[in-house]
């Protein structure tokens, strides 16, 4: 019977949210941090955006490791095709979650497979869309004061009170909301000869 697992597997990330993901699939693994400037390039799509920096951390990961596999992801929220980040304080927490309101906003998240062995990889985009209901400003304060997702795309963790905020949620792959699609993740480990259930 094959081993479960081939190769040392790395989380090139320091999301705890990743993190969390990573272990619903019951695999050893380590993390270390990219480390890389994430500032989008000039007339770049969003979907350019996160499939560049999920190579881009992948690769940044993969020069202090031989014989791994290197798990990199990054995402980005997108409103009327623009791309919104990590709001980083409360105020634009407050701007973004104002904007959001009534509309839908897409979060897109690339992610990138890459063995350092023969430099080779895997990269897909994932998207998933969220509906926002009409928040008040009452609520977004509430909402902001309970969390302080200001470290999260788009002002909100899903995975928590943020569900509240939604009106309709549309994707394949709910994981990839949160930052790492363990969907696709599975696929690309099973063509490296992981054994996953």
């Amino acid at each position: 019977m094959p081993d479960k697992q081939q190769k040392p597997l790395i989380l090139g990330s320091t999301s705890p949210f990743r993190k969390e993901l990573l272990e619903r699939l019951r695999l050893d693994f380590s993390t270390d941090s990219p480390d890389i400037d994430e500032t989008p390039l000039q007339d770049e799509t969003p979907e350019d955006y996160v499939i560049r920096l999920s190579l881009e951390k992948a690769k940044a990961v993969a020069t202090r490791h031989d014989d791994a596999l290197i798990i990199a992801s990054d995402q980005c929220s997108v409103l009327n095709g623009e791309i919104r980040g990590k709001p980083g304080n409360h105020q634009n927490a407050v701007t973004q979650l104002t904007e959001s309101s009534g509309n839908r906003v897409s979060f897109l998240t690339g992610l990138c497979l890459y063995d350092c062995s023969d430099q080779s990889y895997q990269l897909e985009m994932v998207p998933f869309h969220v509906d926002f209901r009409d928040l008040s400003a009452r609520e977004i304060e509430s909402y902001l004061q309970a969390e302080q997702p200001y470290g999260c795309a788009g002002s909100f963790k899903s995975e928590g009170l943020g569900v509240t905020l939604f009106k309709r949620l549309e994707g394949e792959d709910p994981s990839s909301l949160i930052g790492l699609p363990l969907i696709k993740l599975s696929e690309m480990l099973r063509i490296k000869g992981f054994l996953l259930p």
